[in-house]
């Protein structure tokens, strides 16, 4: 009997309400290393994925932004406890993709997790940061609290697959938004792998959706979707300014990185944090 036999080649899927489904339109498209070497079949997402996304990111909402500070910051830190025991993996992929070597590579991963448990802890603090109580004239006692924006579009960064992924999904997740995130185009596998990870990290199902394929294509899908609250332009490039302009159509908050914005080495600091919430103002008589 031979002992050859065929590599069982992976078909990466999309992450929409907590499952993995192909995309739609049944496309799909080979990933390749820096090198040219293949490394997996990638779906290919569509119109109609993007809008089935949405509809899961708006059903989670309500769940997840009601969650308690404590109980969103759990979720996140258990991502970064499975990630940790995948490390190797993530690393092979983020290596392959990136054209780094296996000490850039693990390094990536460290900062990663490193990011994700950073927002983790932020969960229970942006209301003492971001909020405060207001000095008014008169019996009352005047609060500014934080609040989730509500679905967000996240075009994702390019060139950076993990950490780069990471540093723009997990604000909005952090402070109570659900969000559906495009993919790195030629780099999709280490985010993908992410999502495959919140279906055993407590994450609910719709609150992170996560999407492959052609930012041109699924980008101006966001931009112009009615229910789509605010939209993150990290990976639109040279789409950017013309993403913005649709976004406005609806009244969307639009999220334009700096260059700063962009190291992704360097401390996040809150500016992120703060590009997906809203104020509320509340009115409270003082008690006899």
């Amino acid at each position: 009997m031979s002992n050859e036999r065929l590599d069982v080649r992976k078909t990466y899927k999309l992450l929409i309400n907590g499952a993995f489904p192909r995309s739609e339109s049944g496309r799909s498209y080979e990933v390749t290393s820096s090198a040219g070497a293949f490394l997996g079949n990638v779906s290919w997402a569509s119109r109609k994925d993007v809008r089935e996304a949405v509809i899961a990111a708006r059903a989670a909402l309500p769940k997840w932004s009601g969650a308690t500070a404590y109980n969103r910051g759990q979720v996140l830190y258990r991502i970064a406890e499975m990630m940790e025991s995948r490390r190797d993996e993530f690393a092979a992929y983020v290596a392959a993709s990136e054209s780094l070597n296996e000490r850039e590579s693990q390094s990536v991963v460290n900062e990663t997790i490193d990011r994700i448990v950073w927002y983790a802890g932020w969960t229970d603090k942006v209301a003492q940061v971001l909020g405060g109580t207001n000095p008014v004239a008169g019996p009352f006692f005047n609060f500014s609290i934080p609040t989730p924006t509500g679905v967000i579009g996240v075009l994702s960064p390019q060139d950076s697959s993990l950490l780069g992924f990471v540093s723009s999904v997990l604000p909005a997740l952090a402070v109570g938004n659900t969000v559906v995130a495009v993919s790195s185009e030629k780099r999709p596998i280490p985010a993908v792998l992410l999502g495959e990870i919140t279906a055993t990290a407590d994450v609910p199902a719709g609150v992170l959706n996560i999407l492959s394929g052609v930012a041109s294509e699924l980008g101006p899908v966001l931009a112009t979707h009615e229910d789509v609250d605010g939209l993150d332009l990290t990976g639109a490039g040279d789409l950017a300014g013309t993403l913005a302009a649709d976004a406005a159509t609806s009244i969307k908050r639009v999220f334009r990185p700096t260059a700063l914005d962009l190291d992704w080495s360097v401390s996040p600091g809150t500016r992120r944090l703060r590009a997906f919430v809203e104020t509320s103002t509340v009115w409270h008589t003082v008690g006899q």
